[in-house]
């Protein structure tokens, strides 16, 4: 990981404290106001920041899979459903299917994806800073503050921003 990314990811951890109140600040404002400043930031973050050269999200966190993505990704691996589910996912504390160890099966030397083009949705809508209704799902981007160099980022100018 490149050093300007690990140091998001350092910040945004010894100013943990700090990027709770940013959020409960921001939760104060309406939805398209919150919205609207995280979408900024996000296309800014993103300017910047390369998954390839990252992969953090892949090395350290697993996605949870749904029937659907069962389906599509044991149909491209040429496996049943079930062969797929026992040889790569387990059932989690939550009752949800997530991969058995991370970091992520699929990944390979040079941060890609073997099966991109089919993984899962939770991969695909990843960090998840570009969705609608940002306030919904604040507990899981305040978690992916110190997973995603692009997330830290995002939040720590939000920070500064809100003051």
């Amino acid at each position: 990981m490149e050093i300007k990314y690990q140091s998001y990811l350092n910040s945004a951890k010894k100013n943990k404290k700090e990027l709770k109140k940013t959020f409960k600040k921001l939760s104060l404002k309406n939805d398209k106001e919150i919205d609207e400043i995280i979408f900024t930031k996000h296309d800014k973050a993103f300017e910047e920041i390369d998954c390839l050269k990252c992969a953090n999200c892949c090395k350290t966190t697993g996605p949870l899979f749904t029937k659907t993505d069962v389906k599509r990704i044991s149909k491209h691996l040429g496996l049943k459903p079930q062969d797929f589910e026992e040889q790569y996912l387990q059932i989690d504390e939550d009752d949800d299917k997530v991969l058995k160890s991370v970091p992520c099966t699929f990944l390979d030397e040079n941060n890609f994806c073997s099966i991109y083009e089919v993984r899962p949705k939770a991969c695909t809508e990843f960090p998840h800073t570009d969705r609608i209704k940002q306030k919904q799902i604040f507990k899981l981007t305040e978690k992916n503050t110190v997973v995603c160099p692009a997330v830290a980022k995002i939040f720590l100018e939000i920070n500064q921003q809100l003051g």
